[in-house]
């Protein structure tokens, strides 16, 4: 990294292919060097934990699946960086690519950096199948036509947030599943926090975890709440003072969920 922001990088992780985790762990430390790298592992086998602590700074496990979101609040709040960033765990954005997110938020230009698929200058190593690109482009055209923050691509596994930016828009983060990424970019933009949206490298893992119908529901049906919290705080000076939330109870709510 090229100023003296600290970085702290978190990948949620939930039953992922070891070897490519490690990898991507390594290629994340020597291209950003960053001040940490926390993995947040659910439901894990322990011979995982066991090559993932010799890689990663931290490895915090979970009993329970928390979901992605869940994840994510809970490294975000634990790490202690100028910067927070996140990065999913198949290495779908290359390390390259998650510094040029992060460097936005270093520059200044932006408190908020997203990564973009549907950036015109990003590019698509390996395509989704039919069916994931369908369902992605819809849900990313319904979300541009309901939210009142405007994004080509809410959903991409690569983000990085400013530090004090985060301790407000956290307090409005709920969603523990695949929707946090479209709450988080929402909240932000509700509480006029500058956001960059960056063109990337990107490669489609046919073999994720992510059920692309399962996950296509629960977004679609997270879009209507996260709609209704977000113009709530886009025109109530009291929803944008709200006290913090609690993001280890909220997991155990989630958990219950599942």
């Amino acid at each position: 990294m090229d100023t003296n922001d600290s970085v702290g990088i978190v990948i949620p992780a939930y039953d992922p292919d070891i070897l490519t985790l490690e990898r991507y762990i390594q290629s994340i430390r020597d291209e950003l060097v960053p001040q940490t790298i926390r993995v947040e592992l659910d439901t894990p086998r322990q011979t995982h934990i066991n090559q993932l602590k010799q890689t990663a700074d931290v490895v915090n496990v979970a009993t329970t699946r928390r979901g992605k979101g869940g994840a994510i609040m809970a490294g975000f709040d634990a790490v202690d960086t100028d910067i927070l960033a996140f990065a999913d765990a198949d290495g779908s954005v290359p390390p390259d690519s998650l510094r040029d997110v992060i460097r936005q938020c270093q520059a200044g230009t932006a408190d908020v950096s997203i990564a973009s698929r549907r950036h015109p200058s990003s590019h698509i190593v390996a395509h989704q199948t039919v069916i994931r690109k369908l369902l992605g482009d819809a849900f990313a055209f319904a979300a541009r036509t309901v939210l009142p923050t405007n994004c080509r691509d809410y959903q991409c596994g690569a983000k990085a947030v400013l530090a004090d930016a985060w301790s407000s828009i956290g307090h409005h983060c709920y969603e523990p599943g695949f929707a946090w990424d479209l709450e988080f970019v929402s909240v932000a933009g509700s509480l006029g926090y500058e956001i960059a949206e960056v063109p990337v490298d990107w490669e489609d893992h046919p073999d994720s975890t992510v059920d692309p119908i399962a996950t296509s529901l629960e977004l679609a049906t997270a879009l209507v709440d996260v709609k209704r919290r977000t113009d709530a705080i886009a025109t109530s000076p009291r929803h944008r003072n709200a006290t913090p939330t609690d993001h280890s109870k909220l997991m155990k709510i989630g958990n219950d969920g599942d």
